[in-house]
């Protein structure tokens, strides 16, 4: 089980540029939009293209606060994993780089666009989805 997970280098100055302009709250909270966002996106990432480790530090309980359980489940599913095996930490991390690069794109690609109205879209984007 892991205690740490930390982002690539890039991506420690791109999930505090987000935290500013999406205003949804602390690091924390984007790196779990971007874990998500990530996984929403449906595609499966491959361990050997793991990044660096010398981004933005986040400890298990700061990450994922108490709902530390939804989240490895959510990876494990995703890679048909059990909740102990050695690679959990690694998706998560892989998936947590990939999600704020993806957030870095579109938000770059629009102005003028504020943390709510952007979770609100992608809400209705999947409940459409649904339909």
């Amino acid at each position: 089980m892991f205690t740490q997970i930390r982002t690539s280098k890039e991506n420690k100055e791109i999930v505090t540029q987000l935290t500013r302009t999406l205003g949804l709250g602390a690091e924390n909270v984007i790196a779990r939009i971007a874990l998500t966002y990530s996984l929403s996106k449906d595609h499966k990432l491959d361990l050997k293209n793991i990044g660096n480790s010398s981004g933005k530090e986040y400890s298990k309980s700061v990450l994922f606060g108490e709902y530390s359980d939804y989240y490895m489940g959510l990876i494990c599913i995703h890679y048909d994993l059990y909740k102990t095996d050695k690679d959990l930490s690694k998706y998560i991390k892989m998936h947590i780089d990939d999600g704020l690069q993806l957030l870095n794109e579109e938000i770059n690609q629009r102005s003028n666009i504020d943390g709510f109205d952007f979770l609100v879209e992608k809400i209705e984007n999947g409940l459409l989805e649904l339909v």
